[in-house]
């Protein structure tokens, strides 16, 4: 098994039309392209999933703990309110980056705290959909520094 999961939150199905002049045009959809050759030069299959409802996020945080090695997560609005989401990457254990496509610390300071960050190895913010592929990246480093790539 060498499985990453890819999970993002809400609002993130409307990238490419969804505050342009912050988000960029690039569709969730050429992200998880992008993700997923990256992750093969890697030598990884990704598992690349969206939602708008906080229980589903953590559902997928929970499959992950049996399916993949890692989880790159952008959460969306969810990194800055929920508990649930920090317990639940808490409680599988598995190596975490958070991901975010624009720079959070230079937008309005209610999104400066994070919930993730604190159980999160790293966090990648402000490289659009760039951040994804560095994340990839990360997560793999850490994964065979590990000895569990």
């Amino acid at each position: 098994m060498k499985m990453i999961y890819i999970l993002n939150g809400p609002n993130l199905n409307l990238l490419g039309t969804r505050e342009p002049e912050i988000y960029g045009t690039d569709t969730l959809a050429s992200i998880e392209k992008a993700c997923a050759a990256k992750a093969k030069t890697l030598g990884f299959d990704i598992d690349f999933r969206q939602t708008n409802i906080e229980g589903e996020l953590v559902n997928h945080i929970h499959h992950a703990r049996e399916h993949a090695l890692g989880i790159v997560i952008n959460a969306g609005a969810y990194t800055h309110t929920s508990v649930a989401l920090h317990d639940a990457i808490k409680a599988v254990g598995l190596p975490t980056i958070e991901v975010h496509l624009s720079n959070v610390y230079k937008r309005e300071s209610f999104r400066h705290h994070s919930y993730i960050s604190p159980v999160a190895h790293g966090l990648i913010c402000g490289f659009g959909p760039k951040s994804y592929e560095l994340a990839l990246e990360g997560l793999s480093s850490i994964l065979k520094s590990t000895g569990k790539a």
